[in-house]
């Protein structure tokens, strides 16, 4: 990652403060942290529930499998530094551990945005095509799906995060709360036009082509609920993609705020920074709650699993 004549590898970067009093450390360790242990529980349960529940077997659960995933990924990207540097009011990180937290945090943001993208795809197929629902969404095409969606991510992120590493470090300030790809460039001194390229076509490629795919499906969506003569199941629909569509927003709209702020010097880094950590917050909090307890079936089943092992 380091080159000769660059930062040496074991060189500190300095990432932005927090700017904390200190009456407040430790309520914002504690924060943190119960943040984090949240996450991870929350998480962990809907995995748990899904894996050791057959009647969950299912290819819209399977692909929710995916989800908490990537969101324990990111959040366990984010929160370990961040009270770690809040308990020891240092806001210094190596380089090769900011690598690594940027890459994950990527890693993280990409895959939600294809997850979400397919788990819309299967709500298409139920919805709209009930009778070739089991014909479409078949064990093999399952696995291509989830094959496919980790392919894409792994390969765009670390080709992201590989054109970084060509370069020498002359700075030792990170310009947000948490290492990403923008703030690793602005570390370098020399041309890096092929990574502003580059990190243009992930993010059209990533933010542009989930939203198409989420904008064609929802309108057949909405054209087949409104065509239905059976209200509960127009009801049932509308309340499932409504959720997933909330879900999606959130997450596009900061990703696509954060990554294109990087490139104007007008756009306040205040805001820029409370977006850019509101998308490691509340996407990997807000999933399970919004997919486990809107989801009937889920729902149930994470209430018998609780009580059975709890």
């Amino acid at each position: 990652m380091c080159t000769n004549g660059s930062l040496t590898c074991g060189a500190l970067l300095t990432m932005e403060s927090l700017t904390l009093s200190p009456s407040n450390i430790y309520p914002a360790f504690l924060f943190g942290t119960l943040t984090y242990v949240i996450i991870l529980f929350c998480n962990l349960l809907v995995l748990m529930t899904i894996a050791m529940n057959r009647k969950l077997h299912k290819p819209m659960f399977i692909l929710l499998f995916n989800l908490p995933i990537s969101d324990m990924m990111g959040a366990t990207a984010f929160f370990p530094q961040l009270v770690l540097s809040i308990l020891s009011q240092s806001r210094s990180i190596s380089y090769p551990a900011c690598y690594v937290q940027a890459l994950l945090i990527h890693l993280y943001g990409s895959g939600n945005l294809l997850i979400l993208t397919a788990m819309a795809y299967d709500r298409y197929i139920a919805i709209c095509f009930p009778l070739r629902y089991n014909s479409i969404m078949t064990q093999n095409n399952l696995v291509r799906i989830i094959t496919f969606i980790w392919l894409i991510d792994f390969s765009l992120i670390l080709l992201l995060l590989g054109l970084v590493t060509r370069f020498k470090v002359c700075r030792t300030n990170i310009v947000d709360v948490y290492c990403n790809n923008p703030s690793l460039v602005k570390l370098v001194c020399e041309d890096t036009s092929v990574n502003n390229y580059y990190g243009l076509f992930v993010t059209a490629f990533m933010l542009g082509g989930s939203l198409t795919v989420i904008v064609y499906t929802y309108i057949q969506i909405l054209r087949t609920c409104v065509m239905t003569k059976q209200s509960d199941a127009r009801r049932k629909a509308l309340q499932t993609c409504g959720t997933h569509l909330v879900v999606f927003l959130i997450l596009q709209v900061n990703s696509a705020f954060s990554v294109i702020s990087h490139r104007f010097e007008s756009v306040s880094p205040y805001m820029r920074r409370v977006l850019g950590v509101s998308i490691l917050v509340f996407p990997p909090f807000l999933d399970p709650l919004i997919y486990g307890l809107k989801t009937k079936e889920l729902r149930q089943s994470m209430m018998v699993f609780f009580k059975r092992n709890v």
